[in-house]
């Protein structure tokens, strides 16, 4: 299958080739096939394994951007999470956020409690046409100090007012919301290949015509005939940039190195809660005393974050040190002494460069980054057929990737109004209620799976789920879990066969839920790392290089 796609990006003169294979890329990708252009996309690693998969999993709706008066992007968010909820139900969920209050003024409910108001009247529409009464944003509203400590019992208690409550949307899954996106536009024809790196821009008369490109896989050389390219691959744009069509000396955009991590400990809540850490937001209108940092009940997990620094590394250089992490914990402690979390909590991080605001050097109450850039190079450098989009924020993909289209469509000459890819069902999303569809599957499976292996099969690949629970009933040992996770041997092959997984990196990090929260144990990833060494004819070596790459990418302290 890989080869017969290697061959048909070489065959082909395509539309558009997509430079990239995160969110933002795999947007473009479905947008442009449903506009009825011929689309490539290659990604030089596997698909959603940058910047995208280490996302806080949030669906943002825009409340914050009240603060600083901008109700544009306040509207357009609320705007993209409900496309969200709308066309991926399995993958996006509304997630309650509880924000406690002391005292009065701006740290008081009622201060919050009319921001809220204001945002809810500003985002009436935020439900229209999402199906399942679940997935609904419902309206903001108030907790009393003691229904708080039901919820967070060891809150700090002293001056404590009260909460006010929100909900924002959640990914089960960001890897898997990617891939949908990229099946869907293969679904509609798009050529698709991961670990195939672009390496430069064949022009003519200051236009493009190719791309070139290395299959890392196999090390073949290709040329892909293109009248446009987009370039979407993240912090890694500039660097191709530099290398493509500007001088290496070229200045490169302020990113910022947004860190989060996983604690295998789960609050009784479903709610998650906001407290206030050390830094404040230097262009919020209306502001508290602090920006908030967050504790997220997800899957068996919580997620604490969000912490930034500008960062000049190279994307590939990114990572997060053990010191950064014992000061991430003290800040959380400070803000939250009942939480009481220590290093050895932490089961994995995350963390992705995006594009940052203009902050002064040394700056302690750091500027985020607005919106994502968009840049056409026959106006900047002089190249034609060619635009770059580096996005700032996963939920605005879809938006921005339909921006960066009608540039497209524009150098091509192509007039087609804008595909309704905010109502229109990703691979697996046609869903009227996820929960009816997980009781479907359960009650038809004959292999006595637990509901809550169903349920995760339900989220991960929704209406295809039950393509995985056919391919077990037809061979029993592909029904066993992987150790003692609810992975089944089934969802290894299926990723291998299906799912475009040539790595056991690819299956424990973006394929399946193996690993995205923490390390399942060397046990669990031998098993899977068999399981593909069968099906693509791995030996022992080979078999064990796979593994230590999967288990360096888990923290030492672990």
């Amino acid at each position: 299958m890989r080869q017969d796609n290697i061959k048909k990006l070489t065959e082909d003169r395509f539309d558009l080739v997509i430079v990239g294979g995160g969110i933002f890329a795999a947007c473009a990708a479905w947008d442009a096939v449903l506009r009825g252009l011929s689309v490539a996309l290659i990604e030089k690693e596997d698909f959603c394994s940058g910047v995208s998969a280490n996302s806080f999993k949030m669906i943002h709706g825009g409340i914050r951007y009240l603060q600083h008066g901008d109700i544009v992007r306040l509207r357009s968010s609320c705007h993209e999470r409900s496309a969200m909820l709308r066309i991926a139900p399995h993958l996006v969920q509304p997630l309650p956020i509880l924000i406690p209050t002391y005292g009065y003024g701006k740290s008081g409910k009622f201060y919050l409690g009319a921001g809220m108001l204001l945002y809810d009247l500003l985002t009436l529409g935020r439900n229209r046409g999402i199906r399942d009464p679940k997935r609904h944003i419902p309206w903001s509203g108030f907790l009393n100090k003691e229904e708080v400590l039901q919820e967070y019992p060891d809150l700090e208690k002293e001056g404590l007012t009260g909460a006010a409550l929100f909900s924002d949307g959640q990914m089960y899954n960001p890897t898997r919301l990617v891939l949908a996106f990229i099946k869907s536009a293969m679904g509609k024809g798009a050529q698709v290949a991961n670990y195939v790196e672009a390496t430069g821009l064949i022009q003519e008369q200051s236009k493009v015509v190719a791309v070139n490109a290395v299959d890392k896989l196999s090390g073949q050389s290709l040329t892909i005939q293109a009248k446009t390219v987009l370039n979407a691959a993240g912090p890694w744009s500039e660097w191709f940039l530099s290398d493509t069509v500007r001088d290496n000396n070229a200045e490169k955009g302020v990113y910022s190195r947004d860190a989060c991590f996983v604690i295998k400990r789960r609050f009784k809540s479903h709610s998650a809660i906001a407290v206030q850490g050390r830094t404040k937001d230097p262009d919020a209108l209306l502001s508290r005393p602090a920006r908030h940092l967050f504790l997220v009940p997800w899957r068996d997990y919580t997620l604490v974050g969000v912490w930034h620094v500008v960062l000049t590394n190279h994307p590939e250089e990114v990572t997060v040190e053990k010191s950064e992490i014992e000061t991430f914990i003290d800040e959380i402690n400070w803000a939250y002494p009942g939480f009481d979390l220590k290093p050895g909590d932490v089961e994995i991080w995350n963390a992705g460069l995006v594009p940052f605001g203009e902050n002064e050097e040394g700056a302690e109450n750091l500027s985020y980054g607005k919106r994502s850039h968009l840049i056409d190079h026959k106006q900047e450098d002089g190249v034609d057929g060619f635009v770059t989009l580096i996005g700032i924020r996963y939920t605005t993909a879809r938006g921005d990737a339909a921006k960066a289209l009608d540039m497209v469509c524009s150098k091509l000459g192509v007039r087609t109004g804008r595909p309704a890819t905010e109502s229109i069902p990703v691979a697996g999303g046609d869903i009227e209620n996820f929960d009816v569809l997980v009781q479907q599957l359960y009650q038809k499976q004959e292999l006595s799976l637990s509901e809550d292996c169903v349920r995760a099969l339900a989220h991960n690949y929704g209406t295809d789920a039950g393509s995985i629970i056919d391919m077990a009933t037809q061979d029993r040992s592909l029904a066993n879990t992987v150790g003692n996770t609810r992975v089944l041997l089934a969802e290894v092959k299926y990723a291998v066969d299906y799912d475009m997984a040539y790595t056991l990196s690819d299956i424990v990090f973006r394929r399946t839920d193996l690993a995205t929260g923490g390390n399942p144990g060397e046990g669990a990833i031998r098993t899977c790392a068999e399981q593909m060494a069968t099906l693509l004819d791995w030996d022992e070596r080979e078999t064990q290089c796979q593994v230590d790459a999967v288990m360096k990418r888990f923290p030492s302290w672990t």
